[in-house]
């Protein structure tokens, strides 16, 4: 069990940035958060008895959440949120020979209870040889198995020392509709982005270390506002311990956000964690996960 004390809440419903969130992200951490009202959707598994092994079941359904003005199908759950955690999938042909098979997650509540889940969509090829760099589709769909986000990333470049054709991972939602970007910002040593709307205007940025690499540590990159170094919130990268780290290639994330953002930004924030994910934690075959922009 973590001997880190609770996350602290502050104003706004989200924790001070100041201080490094515990493994986990301490499930049950706010205990005056209104009922949650879960999305509609199928729950698989045993009517009876609970879940195997002691799984988590998905969000169960109940009532559906009634659908709020201006707010993207299937994302209406994420307005009564402030934090979610992010868990990708072991694929044992990957870890056993190495062979770069298609990133799946699954995305959680702070109960642990499976909201989303995602998959990339790719060739073969294309996974194998352009390794962590790739190009890809990545479908996100709540419990019913219905698509609600769709991520887009082009094949670009990654380096400092190629500025003019940096990062870029376009956010749908539903499917088809636009609704941000997330863009690598040119910066020597640091890793910088922006949060866009769907005109491409910048509303939040994103900044992680100089060297983004977990050795037996959480890495974080800080969210702030566009003309405001006060963080308001952070995606972490989070130490999954020794033999994950090193004999695997999935990962554990955490994001927090204002329990009032714009839910299309909290979508975005998710793409966000998804692009850092392949850009500096992303290891393909015998090649080392970039640590760096200099790499």
């Amino acid at each position: 069990m973590s001997s880190h004390p609770p996350y602290p809440y502050g104003p706004g419903g989200y924790g001070d940035p100041s201080q490094a969130p515990p493994p986990g992200f301490n499930v049950g951490y706010n205990q005056n958060q209104p009922p949650i009202m879960y999305q509609p959707g199928p729950v698989p598994g045993p009517e009876y008895g609970g879940y195997p092994g002691g799984a988590v079941a998905p969000a169960p359904a109940v009532a559906p959440v009634m659908t709020a003005v201006g707010v993207p199908p299937g994302l209406e759950y994420l307005t009564q949120i402030d934090q979610i955690l992010i868990h990708q999938k072991i694929e044992l042909l990957e870890a056993f020979i190495g062979f770069e098979t298609n990133n799946q997650y699954e995305i959680k509540n702070s109960l642990g209870q499976k909201i989303y889940k995602a998959k990339e969509k790719n060739d073969c090829c294309t996974r194998n040889c352009c390794g962590s760099l790739r190009s890809f589709d990545m479908k996100i769909k709540d419990n019913s198995d219905r698509e609600v986000i769709r991520l887009i990333r082009p094949c670009r470049c990654v380096s400092c020392w190629c500025p003019c054709c940096l990062q870029e991972m376009e956010v749908q939602a539903p499917p088809g509709t636009t609704i941000g970007y997330v863009k690598q910002d040119w910066h020597p040593f640091l890793p910088r982005f922006s949060i866009q709307g769907a005109n491409k205007e910048t509303v939040m940025k994103l900044e992680g270390p100089c060297f983004a690499c977990n050795c037996c540590g959480d890495v974080n990159f800080e969210l702030k506002g566009k003309h405001d170094d006060k963080p308001i919130g952070r995606i972490s990268k989070q130490w999954s311990g020794l033999l994950k780290e090193v004999f695997t290639d999935t990962d554990n994330f955490g994001i927090q956000f204002p329990l009032d953002m714009d839910v299309k930004m909290k979508a975005v924030l998710m793409g966000a964690c998804f692009l850092i994910d392949f850009m500096f934690f992303e290891k393909v075959g015998e090649a080392n996960q970039r640590s760096t922009v200099f790499s």
